[in-house]
């Protein structure tokens, strides 16, 4: 497993250094739920760890895929990929999440790729994978149209692209102090982008990115991406509650989270 970081000798976006900061001081937070997420038998997703079974965001049989995760993390979701015959690589801007990644695909013999850097930049060929995948990662931490346009350029022709990312009715419920999301908007959807948490009252720290529905279409189409679905989880009934954040009952009544899947035409 290789540990480069191509983004070492050029000058860093600032978002990208402050999400490296966010993520390096708060990676032990993850740790264990990294943890329970690599012993899971069957993948769940998103805040609210909705089944694999539901939502299907990877293939049944990932045998001779080569797979890419953008924005890893502890690299969970690179080991579910793993175990349905995939070969993977994954890359994170975190050198703490790595290390967790690294300790845990050890510890379950699962061999990965791992690369710290920037998903906006990542140190392989044009046309190297079948597959790409982020719950959390590229989708959030990442300019949008220069992840996805890196995860075009990384894709083959016909591979599939999968992330699951905030929903945009979500930040434009959220207030600008970073308190947790409410029943009214806080924030205009037209226009949603960047989201600045560094300086808030409440939990501070990192860069957000989001667009309203159709700036993601707008996007797939410039890029070249053509849609196979759009899919927006909802809370179960029974869900517990997962973060400050957001709460279950926000979730069963409205969209806190959405799936794009998109393939490259």
């Amino acid at each position: 497993m290789s540990n480069t970081d191509p983004s070492a000798a050029e000058a860093l976006p600032d978002h990208v250094i402050e999400n490296r900061r966010h993520w390096d001081d708060m990676a032990h937070e993850w740790a264990a739920m990294g943890e329970r997420a690599w012993a899971q038998a069957e993948p769940t997703w998103g805040i609210w760890r909705v089944p694999e079974a539901e939502l299907q965001l990877l293939p049944a049989d990932m045998s001779g895929l080569e797979a890419i995760e953008l924005g890893c993390g502890t690299a969970y979701v690179s080991a579910w990929m793993a175990r349905r015959g995939a070969s993977v690589s994954a890359i994170d801007n975190s050198e703490e999440q790595l290390a967790t990644a690294r300790r845990l695909a050890d510890e379950h013999g699962i061999e990965l790729r791992l690369w710290h850097g920037n998903a906006e930049t990542v140190p392989a060929p044009d046309e190297s994978f079948d597959f790409a995948i982020n719950e959390y990662g590229a989708a959030i931490w990442c300019e949008p149209e220069t992840w996805l346009r890196e995860a075009y350029r990384l894709l083959r022709p016909g591979g599939q692209l999968v992330f699951l990312a905030n929903h945009p009715m979500l930040m434009a419920c959220a207030p600008e102090s970073g308190a947790a999301v409410g029943d009214r908007l806080a924030r205009p959807y037209f226009g949603l982008h960047t989201l600045d948490w560094r300086d808030v009252p409440v939990d501070p720290g990192g860069v957000n990115f989001c667009l309203p529905l159709s700036g993601w279409m707008s996007l797939f189409h410039e890029i070249g991406f053509a849609v196979d679905d759009l899919l927006e989880p909802q809370a179960p009934a029974d869900a517990r509650e997962a973060e400050d954040f957001v709460s279950a009952e926000w979730a069963q009544r409205w969209p806190s989270e959405l799936v794009w899947k998109v393939h490259k035409a």
